[in-house]
């Protein structure tokens, strides 16, 4: 392995100088676009013959290692023999407020610039400036010193003295990792029927650099088996990094553990799990402040001893090995993860942390991005969630409460917020006779008064704590990104409730964004039990003519599980009278096969209807139920009841496509049947017309893309709760008369297709 250590400037800078504190007091939004704007105007008032954006590079080595140190210096200028490197920085509060003579890590970035151009063209001596310019103003001030190359040099080899713990540590970790993932053996004594094709499949799609979709069915361990031929394939040197992106804690849990069994046949690979700040903080309200919380106070004094430290001593940083160290160096836990998974082999997180524009690892740049492979697990739960990741809506009660708020206190925010309203009342007025419609386009007036909105408020947050001005300035900067990104994928529409009016920028068809925030990655691997019809989820998770397909049929044998279809109807309007005939059936079914079962329903109200008549009728039989915003602990408490080998018969009542019934895992007689209730259609609404209309008029079939697809797969899934290994045995009972019809049938698994009708 060779020991070049690749490094931008700013990286290597900033670790070595970055300190202070995590302060995320209100800041400008517009910081990014304003840079790139003064540096465009600072470099344009440059004289015939400078340089602006000169890239420079250099190798050096240090301790055993060759760095290869690169980047683009704002301005080289020339005057009078003299050369200058000029860098250009931006920023917001006043001019004589600027400390100092500048900030040390501008002053470090500048002088590698200089460095390295003195050293090429053989100066004696270089000039550095530092030009901060103001984004209001437009004010100036510079800062300008005289270095020697010597002087320089012994600098620079002072910043890589800083950084090569660091990079030492990173160096000898790989070569061990690499190693050890070529050594690996699959970490059970054999293959589960299914697997083996599933992780061959997964490895031939990251050797040859493409995309796969793959539907594996439940209980094959799915896993493991897109976990280990992803470490395999960075053995061979085609992968230098894993995301394994899942929407639940719950399926964090299962890669941890996956890591944790590759480790204990001797993986050497580190691997960081980054949990939701609100979960991880330690305060108790979330606010990263300096004066408030001492985890966010001098975090970037202490953050390289906290990862130096971690990475010597932990492979596996779960939330809690993360908590731990995050205690002990007083550094932030969340923002600590995310400074982590720069570093980690393997990160396991949310899908946003990739694909929601808002939240996603901003630093992975496009070299990272090619090193790196995607394994989306429960892919299907992507499609909604990219709907709801490029979407984006505004309300009229936000700035009806802001003009409230502040009349008589803010004149400026209490007109912004006043126009903002009476444009909400006049499209309530024009449109009085309809609860819900779609507008053709947003005319300009609104965007310019919510544009004029967000300055206004960005003034006021600059000196002022406002909790619910802060959150209207975020969510119309929201909608305003979203602006940008409306075209035929999109639809604008509003809803009318009562006195309020909401008008939301809502993605149908979330295809093209996820095909671009997944752009540059070597690999994508979406897989899922319930990944059927695969050409749907291929069109629309943004999949590619060119992609690999893979679909594993069942290990398990049709004699592991008796369906059964009860062909009533469950809708809405047949519900009270066919309550009954449910209540009935289940105790025949208890009666005949007593055990542990899981019944879904598709609402929450239906589940208490059904489950109320129940208790009217059967005191004796143990029952749990579903509630609303369970906690963490309540729903293990829920799972802990489901014991093997009970005497009593256990049912326990829950929603459909909600927290029970995806990525359970009740082994052996843990479960011993599933009820579902209802084929899961989601109910008819405004939004789910706008889908149907949508692909109706691609010449696709809108209703099955609205509502079929999404309802039979929470079916799926729920039933997929049963059989977990190949000693599992049980019965699924599926309550509705649609079961019998072909589309519905055609979506079963082929092992469901041998059914008894009750």
């Amino acid at each position: 392995m060779s020991k070049d250590v690749h490094i931008s400037v700013r990286t290597l800078v900033e670790h070595v100088y970055k300190c202070g504190s995590i302060d995320s007091r209100f800041r400008s939004q517009s910081t990014l676009i304003d840079g790139t704007r003064i540096h465009q105007k600072i470099q344009k008032t440059y004289h015939d013959g400078d340089q602006k954006e000169v890239y420079l590079s250099t190798e050096i080595t240090y301790d055993g290692l060759k760095y290869i140190i690169d980047g683009r210096c704002d301005g080289l200028l020339f005057d009078n023999g003299m050369v200058t490197i000029d860098e250009i920085k931006s920023f917001t509060q006043p001019l004589d407020q600027l400390e100092g003579e500048g900030s040390p890590v501008h002053w470090a970035q500048a002088k590698m610039y200089a460095y390295i151009y003195a050293k090429d063209n053989s100066l004696p001596e270089i000039l550095v400036q530092l030009t901060y310019v103001h984004v209001e103003t437009e004010g100036k001030r510079y800062f300008k010193k005289n270095y020697s190359l010597s002087d320089l040099e012994t600098f620079v080899f002072k910043v890589i003295e800083g950084y090569t713990p660091y990079a030492k540590l990173q160096y000898e970790h790989r070569v061990k990792r690499n190693e050890s993932c070529k050594a690996l053996v699959f970490p059970f004594d054999t293959y589960r029927a299914g697997q083996r094709n599933l992780a061959g499949g997964v490895y031939k799609t990251i050797k040859d650099g493409k995309n796969l979709f793959a539907k594996a069915p439940t209980g094959i361990g799915k896993t493991i088996s897109t976990l280990f031929p992803a470490v395999k394939a960075i053995g061979e040197g085609q992968a230098n990094r894993i995301f394994y992106l899942t929407a639940k804690t719950i399926t964090r849990t299962t890669a941890e553990e996956a890591f944790a069994r590759m480790r204990s046949c001797g993986l050497c690979l580190n691997a960081v799990t980054i949990t939701a700040k609100d979960k991880v903080c330690f305060k108790d309200e979330t606010k990263c402040q300096k004066d408030y919380c001492e985890f966010a106070n001098g975090y970037f004094d202490r953050i390289n001893d906290a990862i130096l430290d971690i990475l010597t001593n932990e492979n596996g940083m779960t939330r809690e090995v993360i908590e731990s160290y995050a205690r002990k160096h007083t550094v932030c836990p969340f923002e600590f993860s995310l400074d982590l998974s720069y570093a980690a082999d393997a990160v396991i997180c949310d899908y946003n942390y990739i694909f929601d524009p808002r939240v996603s690892l901003k630093r992975l740049i496009e070299e990272q991005k090619k090193a790196s492979v995607l394994l989306v697990d429960e892919a299907h739960n992507l499609v909604d969630r990219g709907r709801e990741m490029f979407s984006a809506s505004l309300n009229k009660e936000t700035f009806l409460q802001l003009k409230k708020d502040f009349k008589g206190v803010d004149k400026m925010i209490f007109q912004a917020a006043s126009k903002l309203n009476s444009w909400f009342i006049s499209l309530k007025k024009e449109n009085d006779n309809k609860t819900e419609f779609v507008l053709e386009l947003l005319d300009e007036e609104f965007l310019e008064q919510l544009l004029q909105f967000s300055k206004d408020a960005e003034q006021v947050l600059k000196t002022e704590t406002s909790q619910s001005l802060l959150e209207a300035f975020f969510m119309v900067n929201n909608f305003l990104k979203i602006v940008e990104l409306l075209d035929e994928h999109y639809v604008i529409y509003v809803e009318k409730n009562r006195n309020d009016v909401m008008v939301k920028l809502f993605c149908i068809d979330p295809s093209k964004l996820l095909r671009q925030k997944g752009k540059g990655y070597r690999s994508k691997v979406y897989f899922s039990a319930t990944l059927s019809p695969l050409p749907y989820y291929q069109d629309i998770l943004g999949g590619e003519q060119e992609d690999y397909f893979l679909s594993i049929p069942s290990p398990f044998r049709e004699e592991q599980i008796d369906v059964c279809i009860k062909p009533l109807s469950t809708r809405f309007n047949d519900r009270e009278r066919t309550k009954d005939e449910i209540v009935s059936m289940v105790q025949s079914l208890i009666k005949k096969r007593p055990g542990n079962y899981l019944i879904f329903f598709p609402s929450y109200q239906y589940l208490l209807s059904v489950y109320e008549q129940f208790k009217q009728v059967d005191e004796e039989t143990d029952t749990l139920i579903q509630t609303t915003g369970m906690t963490e602990a309540e729903r293990e408490e829920f799972l802990a009841a489901f014991q093997p080998n009970q005497d009593e018969t256990l049912l326990g009542f829950a929603v459909l496509g909600g927290i029970f019934s995806e990525g359970v895992d009740l082994i052996g007689d843990r479960l011993n049947g599933v009820v579902v209730v209802g084929v899961g259609l989601p109910q008819l609404c405004f939004e789910r017309n706008l889908i149907k209309d949508h692909f109706n008029n691609k010449d696709k079939n809108g209703y099955d893309y609205a509502y079929l697809f999404p309802g039979m797969n929470k079916v799926l899934q729920a039933g997929g709760r049963l059989i977990r290994s190949e000693t599992d045995h049980g019965t699924i009972v599926l309550v509705d008369d649609r079961f019998l019809q072909k589309q519905y049938q055609l979506l079963l698994p082929q092992e469901w297709n041998h059914f008894t009708i009750i």
